[in-house]
């Protein structure tokens, strides 16, 4: 059975790659275009619920708009609807916001009107570089808060605690607001490392499996039922969590007892990344 959250299919259209394994009035290509707006939800339906979020310069296939929605697939194969009007011709990206958030001014000048404030993750186009300031489509943006997209990060763990506490929000990929495998995939992608947007998915395609007698390391990855958390040492668990509704650093042992007690399950498997 197809996994629906990765299966770019509606009642109207559908990627023609599924042409003879789903059924649709008619199969499209898609076109490829850009997020150009700093952050837009991705929804499981016109007007519904949140499932993800995307940042300013995410690539997305569009298969259809449709009054005012487009629908979508996202780099990592996450389908849905976002608003037709975040969407813009393909930019080519070339640096990304590597601090908590930034924000891209008028002019050369922090006193300058600011134009948009950007999170952490969110690509641009720099189109020329300044003294202190890179230009870009947005405005200009303090060149210590961007980095180069082909010089990603090393270490998961650290993007993770650029994350320490921002708030929790189901569904949330950015820096206002983020949910346990949002941070996740947040912390890897930033490192160059591929990851899927849900912990289920990441639970299935990432790393490899961890004996049971063996102890923690840095950066392995601890699964529950619908939650996920990184390791940042022997002993101390880094994770978005509805608990604290923040992202919070917890001993491991203190959460795997609370996350069981409160009715939530025991650990299902813990994965350690390749190093």
């Amino acid at each position: 059975m197809m996994d629906l959250r990765l299966t770019p299919a509606n009642a109207r259209v559908a990627a023609s790659a599924l042409k003879g394994r789903v059924d649709a009035p008619t199969y499209v290509e898609g076109v490829l275009k850009s997020v150009v707006q700093p952050l837009v939800n991705l929804c499981v339906a016109p007007n519904g619920s949140r499932t993800r979020q995307l940042l300013l310069g995410a690539q997305v296939t569009v298969f259809e708009e449709h009054e005012g929605w487009a629908f979508v697939q996202a780099a990592d194969g996450y389908v849905g609807y976002i608003q037709a009007a975040a969407l813009g011709p393909c930019m080519a990206v070339t640096y990304f916001v590597a601090t908590p958030a930034t924000h891209a001014y008028l002019a050369e000048d922090f006193k300058s009107p600011d134009l948009m404030r950007l999170s952490f993750g969110a690509r641009v186009a720099v189109l020329d570089e300044r003294q202190k300031y890179f230009e870009t489509p947005q405005g200009f943006i303090p060149k210590k808060h961007l980095r180069p997209i082909a010089q990603p990060f090393s270490d998961p763990v650290t993007v993770a605690q650029l994350h320490f506490g921002v708030p929790y929000l189901w569904g949330g990929n950015a820096i206002d607001g983020i949910d346990c495998s949002g941070l996740v995939a947040a912390s890897l992608l930033a490192c160059g490392i591929p990851c899927p947007a849900d912990s289920d998915m990441q639970q299935a395609q990432l790393g490899a499996r961890l004996d049971q007698d063996a102890g923690h390391k840095r950066g392995d990855l601890v699964f529950w039922k619908g939650h996920v958390g990184l390791m940042v040492d022997e002993h101390t668990l880094i994770h978005a969590n509805a608990h604290h509704m923040s992202t919070v650093y917890e001993p491991i042992d203190r959460a795997i007892l609370r996350i069981a007690t409160q009715g939530d399950g025991e650990v299902l498997i813990r994965k350690r990344l390749a190093t």
